[in-house]
């Protein structure tokens, strides 16, 4: 099973996180399948690879919570559900 979760990098005291797509039995520093975003909490930035996200989406990987709600954030669920009904 595939999941979209978050890889910890940066520093001491500065985490930054990229968004990953990664199989759940990996742990979190583990080998990723691709990158599909980008997330400083500290700055509030946050990028995502839309084409991606929904791509994994539709083959049926599960997003983590604060995924899920980075995701919703931006809107992105709204695009899976116009794309899976046309």
């Amino acid at each position: 099973m595939v999941k979209l979760r978050l890889k910890r990098c940066g520093r001491k005291q500065r985490a930054v996180y990229r968004i990953v797509a990664i199989d759940v039995r990996s742990r979190r520093e583990g080998r990723d399948l691709q990158k599909v975003g980008f997330y400083d909490p500290i700055k509030n930035q946050t990028y995502l690879n839309v084409p991606a996200i929904l791509d994994f989406l539709e083959k049926g990987a599960q997003p983590t919570e604060t995924v899920y709600d980075l995701l919703k954030r931006a809107e992105v669920f709204n695009k899976f559900r116009q794309t899976k009904f046309n």
